[in-house]
């Protein structure tokens, strides 16, 4: 056996055996789960209702507030006979009110727009200000329609609401919700990449400098090449990461098909959803959910799963050959800090550039350039794959991803041969650049 695979194998064996590995692979599905049910417990709770107080000068908002008194507000018509202005403010710094909203009496509607206040101790949310917009606006859109002698009836039949039914071109239904299944998908594969990345190269970095401070680097180094050691680590490492995935990607299958039996739909390549099917699915929820969870499964299921194994050993070799030489050039996890904010950096950007640019433009001149670009390629790319790629366009990404993985990896390599004998003295970035020289 080569020494690689011996160093492969230590390496490997090492994480897999150790309890903490062994813990979180089975443990993070249910944590996952967990927190996805407390955030949709939290989302369902009632909010607190706000008691909210209004001034009406004008008379014209007698019932339209009144109207939106929903679970989040409730409020209290007022004037001046039943109590000042001062003690309505007074009402609020006691938080006896969570607000009061005043209306001027103006001789001009368009001077109203711009005069009406809202008092509070806590800034108030968004969605409460235009809600809030919203009912004064309409009520004053409709009394400029009436002086301007038109039929606001009229001009509420004549709007109209479109509802586009979407048809893919074999001539299959296609859930207007497809596209937030995609954007789902590709982003928990982009975001599962990018913590990999963080948790196992930060692995291989600690291991580095653990045997370099118990300088077992110097008995290892005695019988293996400085290459073949950070190589060694950063395959054992990865092989460990990918059988984790490979678990939980077991875990993930396991509940889509108990889901997919739980509401009773054909899985499969083969599935479809007949015409009836899919007019009842319109009006329950059970048709719904057997409607996603049948898109689902026509998606490339298999082609993003093969890519995420790609693109998670290019990352992952990539960032990790940076990580490895960062762990030899330092002494400790403190004096690392001055050089990963550089490696994170892309990882980050790579994220915004998917839920803010791929997600409304997947096929757009950003979103392919950068799933180009190696540094970011495995997270972009991933976000892309649900909406379906050329094969060229992954055939480039690939090729400069493990280009550019083989390069550093070269230059990584003169970094950690001579980093990992270097003690007492903290590197700096001019330093590391003398070493590249060497």
């Amino acid at each position: 056996m080569s020494i690689i695979s011996l160093i492969i194998k230590r390496e490997f064996i090492a994480k897999v055996r150790n309890k903490s590995f062994v813990v979180m692979t089975f443990l993070s599905p249910l944590l996952f789960v967990a927190i996805a049910g407390f955030i949709g417990y939290l989302s369902s709770m009632k909010a607190e209702t706000k008691q909210i107080a209004i001034h009406d000068e004008t008379g014209l908002f007698a019932n339209d507030f009144v109207k939106q008194n929903k679970k989040d507000a409730a409020f209290k018509y007022l004037n001046l006979s039943e109590l000042n202005i001062k003690a309505l403010k007074d009402s609020i710094t006691n938080e006896s009110l969570d607000g009061l909203i005043i209306i001027p009496k103006t001789s001009n509607l368009k001077d109203l727009e711009s005069k009406i206040e809202f008092i509070s101790n806590n800034s108030p949310s968004i969605s409460f200000i235009e809600k809030t917009q919203d009912v004064i606006g309409e009520k004053i859109t409709k009394i400029n329609l009436e002086n301007a002698k038109l039929d606001t009836l009229a001009i509420k039949k004549a709007q109209s609401s479109v509802n586009i039914h979407l048809v893919k071109a074999s001539g299959e239904e296609s859930l207007k919700g497809l596209n937030e299944i995609k954007i789902g998908i590709g982003g928990a594969f982009g975001y599962l990449i990018m913590m990999f990345i963080i948790i196992y190269g930060n692995m291989v970095m600690r291991s580095v400098i653990e045997e370099k401070t118990n300088r077992i680097i110097e008995i290892i180094i005695s019988s293996v090449k400085p290459f073949q050691l950070m190589i060694g680590k950063i395959i054992g490492t990865s092989l460990a990461g990918l059988l984790q995935f490979m678990i939980w990607a077991i875990i993930g299958l396991a509940l889509m098909y108990g889901a997919s039996a739980f509401f009773g739909v054909n899985v499969g390549p083969t599935a479809r959803i007949s015409p009836e099917l899919m007019q009842s699915a319109q009006q329950e929820m059970t048709g719904t959910a057997q409607m996603y969870i049948s898109e689902l499964w026509n998606l490339p299921i298999g082609s993003i799963l093969i890519g995420f194994v790609i693109y998670f050993i290019g990352g992952y070799f990539l960032y990790s050959s940076f990580y490895a030489a960062i762990g030899a050039a330092v002494d400790n996890q403190t004096d690392s800090q001055q050089f990963l904010l550089p490696i994170i950096m892309p990882l980050i950007l790579s994220v915004y550039i998917g839920f803010f640019t791929v997600v409304n433009d997947p096929h757009g001149t950003i979103a392919v350039v950068f799933s180009m670009i190696p540094l970011t390629s495995p997270i972009v790319m991933l976000m892309r794959l649900p909406f379906g790629v050329p094969w060229w366009q992954i055939a480039i990404s690939v090729s400069l991803l493990f280009a550019t993985f083989f390069l550093v990896v070269w230059f990584a390599a003169k970094i950690y041969r001579i980093g990992i004998l270097m003690y007492g003295k903290k590197p700096t970035w001019k330093e590391l650049y003398r070493w590249l020289k060497y």
